[in-house]
């Protein structure tokens, strides 16, 4: 009997198309820049340039890499422009794609602590790493009763820290008999949609989550939020979780824990604090006032893939009663058992978020902060904000535009004093320009714009172009008298 071909990739062929690969992602850093930073392309435009049909025999791996130039970069955003602007950043740096392109070819599925110890250890130690880095309670630690875990997003966060405030308001019932839809959510009208998500996956129902009223800087009031857990124990529901929020979507907004957390704590409450992007601000010592009340929270949560220049995705949550979290999210078949699991002396990272496979995310985040180093971190997060604060007195010296809300960090939400119809045009056509990328939202009814300064290669001169595209645009369409 002969040998069957060879299908795999050699060695030597791994070698050189891997230094390839390399190769196009150093140039395309260097030449980002020079992209429309929206794509341009149409719906159904890319599909249609593709083949109908797989190939019946395997193509060069230069017929691949030249089709990722033909084919794939015109129908992509760039991310990693620095003249990205919109939504919040998903950041990468250097050190972050080695440390993917090794966690990669490690291939390690880190459900247990026995199929990867490194994995894991590795994981606890840079989550504990972070808890000093930032500043947060001790209570998050690994050495104490609670611990972090690499999620993949702030949404999964979310839904963990609900389901576990679910079954502690149930007395780990709900996992058996389902919640019988008498508990109750809280978040303000400006949180994050991922609550809203964890509430219809949970069971708890969305008619079951209250959104409550926030102030005039967009804020949750705890007042309002009291009277709204008041109203519900009355009628007999059973309040369970409170999603907090430091750095909204929207504006920025920053919820005042602290009054949050003493009413969670007083009515026996899940506290969890969402930081997904504003968290990394806390790395410098002068932004730590965003964590004032976190040691009355049970869980937090941000995402380094965000401001902290790990590649999507990585989000990194802590809860202060590790055990609640496992005791809620563990199912144990006899396929998975173990020693080292018996034993209660590991980590076992699948009884802490939902799903069973996880990949090697640690590696890329230890890789960013030992390149970087504290101070490295810090240096380009107060670049950011220095240059939100810049776009911030721009606008305010401006005779037509006007800013939306405080800017507390590096979030800018300001508009044209023309109106929303106006402003939305204005985006359109500064979009359209690909000289830069904005997104809107709505705040007091308006139609807002958002300028998001935290992209890892953005800088003084990028901010610059932005508002004299923006102005010079404005001039463009503003009608006529």
């Amino acid at each position: 009997m002969t040998d069957a071909p060879g299908f795999h990739m050699t060695s030597e062929d791994f070698r050189r198309n891997g230094r390839a690969v390399v190769d196009w992602i150093a140039d395309y850093m260097e030449r980002v820049e020079s992209f429309p930073v929206l794509s341009p392309v149409l719906p159904g435009e890319i599909r249609a340039k593709l083949p109908p049909d797989p190939p019946a025999h395997g193509e060069s791996f230069d017929a691949m890499l030249a089709d990722v130039d033909r084919l794939i970069l015109p129908g992509i955003t760039h991310w990693q422009s620095p003249n990205f602007f919109a939504y919040f950043p998903s950041n990468n740096s250097g050190p972050a794609i080695l440390g993917e392109l090794l966690s990669a070819g490690l291939g390690v599925q880190g459900m247990l602590w026995a199929t990867s110890p490194a994995c894991t250890e590795l994981e606890t130690h840079v989550l504990d790493w972070l808890v000093g880095m930032l500043g947060l309670p001790a209570k998050f630690r690994s050495d104490g009763t609670g611990g972090g875990v690499i999620q993949d997003t702030a949404s999964s966060a979310s839904l963990c820290a609900l389901l576990a405030g679910r079954e502690r308001a149930t007395g780990f019932r709900a996992n058996e008999s389902g919640s019988g839809g008498k508990l109750t959510a809280y978040a303000s009208t400006q949180a994050h949609s991922s609550i809203e998500k964890a509430v219809k996956v949970s069971g708890i129902g969305r008619e079951n989550l209250r959104l409550v009223e926030v102030d005039e800087t967009f804020a949750m009031r705890p007042d309002a939020l009291a009277r709204a857990i008041s109203e519900d124990r009355r009628t007999g529901k059973v309040p369970c979780f409170v999603g907090a929020t430091v750095g909204t979507t929207s504006s920025n907004a920053i919820d005042p824990v602290p009054a949050i957390g003493r009413i969670c704590r007083d009515e026996g409450i899940w506290l969890h604090v969402d930081a997904a992007m504003s968290g990394t601000a806390a790395l410098c010592p002068e932004f730590r006032w965003i964590q004032e009340g976190l040691d009355l929270a049970d869980s937090y949560c941000f995402n380094p893939h965000k401001w902290m220049f790990t590649n999507f995705d990585c989000d990194a949550f802590w809860v202060a009663d590790r055990n609640t979290l496992i005791r809620t999210l563990s199912v144990l078949p006899e396929y998975l058992r173990n020693k080292a699991t018996e034993s209660g002396a590991v980590f076992d990272y699948r009884d802490w978020h939902v799903p069973l496979g996880r990949r090697f995310r640690a590696l890329k985040l230890w890789f960013v902060i030992r390149h970087y180093g504290i101070e490295g971190l810090r240096h380009h997060v107060r670049r950011h904000v220095e240059l939100a604060q810049k776009f911030k007195a721009w606008v305010e010296s401006s005779d037509r535009f006007e800013l939306a809300a405080p800017v507390p960090l590096n979030l800018v939400c300001f508009r044209h004093v023309g109106g929303d119809a106006l402003n939305e045009q204005l985006l359109e056509a500064l979009n359209a320009s690909g000289r830069l990328y904005l997104t809107h939202t709505t705040l007091a009814g308006r139609y807002t714009l958002r300028m998001s300064i935290g992209q890892s290669r953005t800088e003084e001169r990028h901010v610059a172009a932005a508002w004299q595209a923006i102005q010079e645009t404005a001039v463009e369409i503003e009608p006529t008298v």
